[in-house]
């Protein structure tokens, strides 16, 4: 009776032991390629949080927007041992060989906002559902437009990006099926497309070159966020900002949504950096500890559009993002 109690008490000793050195085994990279707009810092903020939340050593990396410099990064995480990797990744195709090798050397990889393709093994995407995000703050548009015909200025981020595709023509697709649902017709020019690389200064820039070109907008509408709050500035520097509506598929930084409270911003898509970093390190870690999870390749967080009507709900002053 005594023996099996000892082997009892060894064995469960063992097993805390093991729970232990498992837990301090667990080592979190966090590539991400670039960190050059507040989405993607604070995401970067809060996937560091949630690992060490969890016990886990952190390695991040910032690939600066260049997919060359982030291959090299997730090959110098693997090789430092790291066994969870969270990737936003740079390119959907131009990744997978580095998402590859590092599932091949065992590394639990999760992508993060950011689309990989499917062809890539790794475990899921987190993400915000972009197209359904898009497809209400088009149905929005087209209600508070009432139906009149708008001339967009388009600010996307970056050229091949997967989300920023599903993002505009999510809005895009949103806001032509409830023109013709509502008012029988459909009438939207897209008068320009500019390249905003997913930033503030970038959206400004961006903003000043459709302003030169394009004597009348009616509408800005931005893949995220960062860009509009950049186009809002050249707007009121060159004296154009009144009767343009500032509309985003996605993000809900702060700044938008004070705008947005104050009757200067029409909506955006909700995209919580924090939500998806944290979902995406503790998928990981269950993936590290074995636990089953029943994924497919994309998980996504629930859709919104934010409003004057419901920004309260979604605002808080505090937040890194």
């Amino acid at each position: 009776m005594k023996m099996k109690t000892l082997t009892g008490a060894l064995l469960g000793a063992t097993l805390m032991t093991s729970a232990v050195s498992a837990q301090e085994a667990c080592s979190v990279g966090v590539s991400m390629y670039t960190l050059g707009a507040p989405y993607f810092a604070a995401q970067e903020v809060a996937a560091r949080a949630a690992a060490e939340a969890l016990g886990c050593t952190v390695r991040t990396a910032d690939g600066q927007n260049d997919m060359v410099k982030q291959i090299g990064d997730i090959e110098d995480m693997v090789a430092a041992g790291v066994n969870v990797l969270i990737v936003n990744p740079r390119d959907p195709l131009g990744l997978v060989p580095a998402v590859d090798a590092a599932t091949a050397a065992g590394v639990h990889v999760v992508a993060m906002d950011s689309m990989l393709d499917t062809s890539a093994n790794f475990i899921t995407n987190v993400s915000a559902s972009n197209e359904a995000n898009g497809k209400l703050v088009g149905e929005w548009l087209a209600k508070e437009t009432g139906g009149k015909p708008l001339k967009i200025a388009l600010l996307s981020g970056s050229q091949g990006n997967l989300v920023g595709q599903a993002r505009r023509m999510g809005v895009l697709t949103g806001l032509v099926d409830a023109q013709l649902n509502n008012y029988g017709k459909a009438n939207i020019e897209i008068v320009g497309q500019g390249w905003g690389n997913w930033a503030t200064e970038g959206g400004l820039t961006a903003m000043e070159d459709l302003l030169t070109a394009h004597p009348q907008i009616d509408v800005v509408l931005g893949e995220n966020d960062s860009m509009v709050i950049g186009a809002r500035e050249a707007l009121k520097a060159a004296g154009r900002l009144d009767g343009v509506l500032l509309v985003a598929a996605a993000d809900g930084q702060k700044e938008a949504y004070e705008m947005i409270k104050n009757g200067e911003y029409g909506a955006t898509g909700l995209n919580n950096p924090a939500a998806l970093a944290k979902l995406a390190v503790e998928i990981g870690y269950k993936a590290l500890n074995g636990e089953e999870q029943n994924l497919t390749k994309f998980t996504f967080t629930d859709p919104a559009v934010v409003t004057k009507d419901n920004v309260d709900t979604y605002f808080d002053p505090n937040s890194l993002f």
